[in-house]
């Protein structure tokens, strides 16, 4: 497979991008015309103590917000933060006719998206999946044909998947497709040949195994995607049963907003995808449009790099980046937290903080090694997890209801942002609640 670097947006397509040049040279006033602009100067200089007293405060702020106070706190308080925050973001200009928001800022986008991390942020979920549907069948074989199990978040369904399959007493086997074409078509032919009661389409286009799936099709092998297609729920084409994912719409619009919120509007973000595989291609096309909603924040590069090459080609690029944007890079958004475990030494090498900046945000999955990052500040902020191990037990439902002749449940789990701040020290995102009522769903 071979991994090129995306191109840039053409305008007016996404986030403007990093100017080249500074701006351009200020003509030296002349005359009565400069006897004016130094009477203006001089009517809005601060004093040194003020500039002295706003940089203190501006610091406090800063700090309290990189501890995600700022984010993590009450919708009012943070819409209130804004304007202070706004004007303390390093390198703003700290004259009296530069408002909070100043030039190139996004006062209501940035309000919205505060608002929106706030919610997200919250921990004290109830469950709000199904509560009824059939019992349990018994005596059922389900394979779960993984993309690669290098991915943490395939990695973490599978995880999910022996726990539910056990509850029920089915067989699980699991088939690794190495993360190419040829392996995942391997993996696919193994499994419609064991000819089990369902196949799991764990993290890769069905498209790719088109042949493989018209096979399971024409032996009545239902099959059950995992971030298989874009949307969650039903498809005709390909024919799953059902999909299990979260929305990438609002995972991607989340993550964007994040980098809004934290920024203050400010932000020079780079953005890590694999365009190879279609969902995490408009995962990182959604989140690119949405950065494109605030004025204040540049998109510096977007990155291609495939999962299965990020462990050797992320390094690389990082050095590239800081080479690049020594200064402007002050957030990075990646489609899965592994860019982030393979962009650390590289990050540790250039002497950067492990706090930031850049301060990192995975847009998916929220494995736990993802959250020992988090948790240690060691290169990546936060998260948009997926429920990983709930999305394995929401699986078995799915085809047990599909056993017994039932639709599909139609679940789709909320969006949720964990940080240092709100994780408690966890290592997972596992909301409360899915194992009882599943349990009483299947009388286990």
């Amino acid at each position: 497979m071979t991994a090129t670097r995306g191109s840039l947006p053409a305008p007016g397509h996404g986030p403007a991008l990093a100017p080249g040049h500074g701006p351009a040279p200020v003509p030296t006033p002349a005359g009565p015309a400069h006897r004016a602009h130094r009477a203006t100067a001089r009517q809005g200089h601060r004093s040194a103590a003020d500039r002295a007293h706003q940089a203190a405060s501006c610091r406090a702020q800063r700090a309290a917000a990189r501890r995600g106070r700022l984010v993590g706190s009450a919708v009012l308080g943070l819409l209130a933060a804004t304007a202070a925050l706004a004007g303390c973001r390093s390198g703003a200009p700290q004259g009296p006719d530069v408002t909070a928001t100043g030039p190139g800022g996004c006062p209501a986008v940035q309000a919205a998206a505060l608002a929106a991390v706030a919610r997200a942020e919250r921990t004290d979920t109830a469950w709000d999946g199904p509560v009824t549907g059939p019992a349990a069948v018994s005596g059922r074989t389900i394979v779960y044909v993984a993309q690669t199990m290098t991915n943490p978040g395939v990695a973490g369904v599978a995880g999910g998947l022996r726990e539910a399959a056990r509850v029920v007493g089915w067989q699980l086997r699991v088939i690794d497709g190495g993360g190419s074409p040829a392996g995942i078509q391997a993996a696919m032919s193994e499994a419609v040949d064991l000819r089990p009661s369902g196949i799991v389409i764990g993290g890769f286009d069905p498209g790719s195994t088109a042949q493989q799936v018209a096979a399971a099709e024409a032996a009545g092998i239902p099959l059950v995607g995992w971030h298989a297609v874009a949307a969650p729920g039903p498809s005709r084409r390909p024919p799953l049963f059902t999909n299990v994912t979260t929305r990438v719409e609002n995972v991607a619009g989340i993550s964007a907003q994040w980098v809004i919120a934290h920024s203050g509007g400010r932000a020079g973000v780079v953005l890590f995808t694999d365009a190879s595989v279609p969902f995490a291609k408009r995962k990182s096309d959604l989140i690119k449009a949405k950065l494109a909603t605030c004025a204040g924040v540049r998109l510096l590069a977007y990155e291609n790099i495939p999962i299965p090459d990020a462990g050797n080609r992320t390094p690389r690029e990082i050095a590239s980046l800081l080479s690049r944007f020594p200064d402007t890079w002050t957030h990075s958004v990646a489609i899965n937290d592994l860019y982030f475990a393979d962009a650390a030494p590289a990050f540790r090498a250039a002497g950067r903080s492990g706090a930031g900046p850049p301060f990192n945000i995975g847009a998916g999955d929220g494995d736990p090694s993802a959250f020992q990052r988090i948790n240690g500040r060691q290169y990546q902020s936060a998260t948009v997890p997926e429920p990983l191990t709930q999305q394995g037990w929401q699986i078995v439902d799915e085809f047990n209801r599909a056993f017994s002749g039932r639709p599909a449940s139609g679940y789709v789990a909320p969006t949720h942002v964990s940080t240092a701040a709100n994780s408690a020290g966890a290592t997972t995102w596992d909301p409360p609640g899915y194992r009882e009522a599943y349990r009483r769903i299947w009388g286990r």
